[in-house]
């Protein structure tokens, strides 16, 4: 029982499988290690409800109805509606919200046999790259506490890292799955865009947004994927109408003549020594595992930042126009008439980042600048997307690294906003192309702090990425390092 929290999801569900643990004990363990809410992971967890689901997973593996990840915990970033916790999205505006339904991620994962250990903090409304915009207090890094454990999905990768949770969901609109990942030395995936079903997942940026799984590793990233993704036509209408793949089916297959392209755009000025010498240390075992480097470029990469901080932002400032006060979330309880209602419930309930983005999301799409941001913004996405179709024709893999540096610590760039979105510039050209994309635990860089490397497949190429990574894995051991204590 003392370190059942270091399995991996797959030994989990042999041992689960086998009997030779309960759902109830592992459910069990990982609450006890909950208490006190290490690292400020957590923002709602119920111990009765995830002993009751680990009982019902229980009769189902006693009665052979187990589903395929039956028993093993998750938990999830609070983006996502559930039934079952409270979901805020991290800002005070949903204060205490419960929704009358699970979104289509959590009803499938429960499908599979998952069970919920609770809500995992985020920035609000999934808006930063820290973790600090949270309106709950920010989370700490496990291999630091003085450091952010990056963001939005700060919680997922410092509960996984922490090991508060075997894996968790996450959310990546411009990079929030692979650089918490990267930060906090764990394993991420972002789909294609579409692969999976936004339905129930509180929206940012609509055609950004995807969910996808962090966990130690490729391995168990494929097995919650695979249970993730599917077609959810009814519910979510940029759903993808495809089949259910089983991802961890080609994990194993060799790299012989594997090419990986190397965009020199990515090892420029910027990218810190410490993070560079963890990448090309990768990079070495994949040329040993039989893969080759292939020279590529990228080059409207820079110009991803501004693309996505019109685009983000202007879909946000839609997206969040219903959290008004009128059907759900905190209302104002002092106002005059219904325009004041709403001002001042806007006002109260938004933290200044998100207040930040709708402000500039309304600025580009007003009238006479319309055409100068936004649609210039789209047609340069069209262009980067374009860009990476030409670097596929002469590689099958794109490698490089998830940020330029490693986790910094708190409140270094609490007065330059800028600073922050400077540090997405190399996860957000693959999110504005809609392509899939990974962190894979790399090495450690300045501080003994985590360095991740980024994968970036063509579209639905996520089993090829989770072969490339998985293989690196069986070479190193990165991603088997743990924070002291852990």
């Amino acid at each position: 029982m003392s370190d059942l929290h270091n399995l991996s999801v797959k030994a989990l569900v042999s041992l689960l499988q086998t009997k030779e643990v309960s759902a109830v004990e592992v459910a069990t363990r990982f609450l006890a290690r909950m208490g006190g809410n290490p690292h400020n992971a957590y923002l709602d967890i119920d111990s009765e409800v995830t002993l009751a689901q680990a009982q019902v997973s229980d009769a189902k593996l006693a009665n052979g109805t187990a589903g395929p990840l039956e028993g093993v915990p998750v938990a999830h970033k609070d983006v996502f509606v559930t039934r079952d916790f409270a979901t805020t999205a991290g800002s005070k505006i949903l204060s205490g919200y419960r929704s009358p339904f699970d979104a289509t991620v959590v009803q499938r994962l429960r499908t599979a046999g998952m069970v919920t250990l609770g809500k995992l903090n985020c920035d609000e409304f999934a808006m930063g790259s820290a973790n600090e915009n949270s309106a709950y207090g920010p989370v700490q890094n496990p291999w630091d506490m003085a450091r952010v454990p990056g963001g939005s999905s700060g919680g997922s990768a410092a509960a996984v890292a922490a090991g508060l949770a075997p894996a968790a969901t996450g959310t990546d609109t411009g990079g929030s799955i692979r650089q918490p990942a990267s930060f906090c030395g764990i394993t991420g995936i972002k789909p294609t865009y579409g692969r999976a079903s936004r339905y129930g997942m509180i929206a940012y940026a609509s055609s950004l947004d995807q969910a996808g799984p962090m966990a130690r590793s490729a391995e168990d990233c494929a097995l919650l994927l695979s249970a993730m993704c599917g077609a959810d036509l009814d519910r979510d209408s940029t759903s993808l109408d495809m089949p259910t793949e089983d991802f961890a089916a080609s994990l194993n297959n060799s790299l012989e003549g594997l090419r990986i392209g190397i965009p020199k755009e990515f090892f420029g000025e910027g990218l810190h020594a410490d993070v560079r010498a963890a990448v090309d240390g990768a990079l070495r075992e994949y040329e040993k595992l039989g893969a080759k480097l292939v020279p590529i470029s990228l080059p409207r990469t820079e110009l991803s930042i501004p693309v996505y901080y019109i685009i983000a932002p202007a879909e946000a400032s839609s997206n969040l126009s219903r959290f008004d006060g009128v059907k759900f979330g905190h209302r104002a309880k002092d106002y005059t008439d219904l325009v004041d209602m709403y001002k001042k419930t806007r006002a109260e309930g938004f933290g200044n980042e998100v207040k930040r983005r709708i402000m500039t999301g309304a600025y580009v799409l007003s009238h006479g600048y319309y055409d100068a941001y936004y649609l210039q913004a789209q047609k340069i996405r069209r262009m980067i997307a374009d860009d990476f179709q030409n670097a596929f024709k002469e590689c099958d893999v794109i490698a490089g690294p998830v940020a330029p540096s490693v986790a910094w610590k708190f409140g270094e760039n609490a007065n330059d906003p800028v600073a922050d979105y400077l540090a997405d510039i190399f996860t957000l050209p693959a999110s504005l192309a809609g392509l899939p994309g990974m962190s894979v635990p790399a090495g450690f860089g300045a501080g003994g702090m985590p360095v991740g490397l980024q994968l970036i497949g063509n579209y639905f190429k996520e089993a090829q990425l989770l072969n490339a990574a998985h293989r690196l894995q069986q070479a190193t051991n990165f991603h088997l390092q743990k924070p002291a204590g852990v």
